[in-house]
């Protein structure tokens, strides 16, 4: 066998037991499942299971390293993107958002199961931490605005619970748009996670 077609059959391999994996997950849910029934249901053998996962666990754990890789790929490492405009109305949608939306779109079968109900808890944590870090990363919640005024108040527990909204608003807002079908374009959904967000900014200002 050639190192080509070697590459191609675990390439094959590794989608049929993700694909499998996916399947059981929407028909009977993450932790009812075996390592047996993912290679029965991907039609290969549990050595060639173990051959690449030592468990469905560890599976599932090199589909979200690849799924964060991509996700990084797609949105870029850091953005120029400010949050301190903090008019909903004239705020305009940051691109890389759009790129994040457009991301779930694109991998959305996968993330829609995962992140249920159904998928694997883990996944749904280490997803919720992931997106919060590129929210920070990105979007850093400003102290002040463009024009010196005070964005959310200075008590130590107003101002960790305004960042924990945000990352919420986005995580939540990206989990209801998959488990809806995406009813709105990703353009749509970046517009009105950013503009809520820049409302909560506002409204925080206001805060003592």
């Amino acid at each position: 066998m050639t190192q080509n077609s070697g590459d191609l059959r675990t390439r094959r391999t590794r989608k049929l037991l993700r694909d499998a994996l996916l399947e059981l997950i929407e028909e009977r849910g993450f932790d009812a499942i075996t390592v047996g029934e993912i290679a029965e249901r991907a039609m290969v053998s549990r050595a060639a299971f173990y051959r690449y996962y030592q468990d469905k666990y560890d599976l599932v754990e090199q589909i979200f390293d690849e799924a964060m890789q991509a996700l990084v790929n797609d949105v870029g490492h850091r953005s120029h993107d400010s949050l301190s405009d903090f008019d909903p109305s004239n705020a305009p949608t940051p691109q890389r958002w759009v790129r994040l939306f457009e991301h779930f779109t694109e991998y959305e079968r996968m993330y829609r199961v995962l992140l249920s109900g159904k998928g694997s808890p883990w996944f749904a944590q280490k997803m919720r931490a992931s997106l919060a870090e590129i929210r920070r990363e990105h979007e850093q919640v400003p102290a002040s605005n463009a024009n010196g005024k005070r964005a959310i108040s200075s008590h130590p527990n107003v101002a960790g619970l305004v960042p924990a909204l945000v990352d919420a608003l986005l995580i939540d807002t990206v989990t209801w748009w998959l488990e809806q079908n995406r009813p709105y374009s990703p353009e749509q959904i970046a517009m009105y996670c950013w503009r809520l967000i820049i409302a909560l900014l506002k409204e925080a200002s206001t805060w003592e």
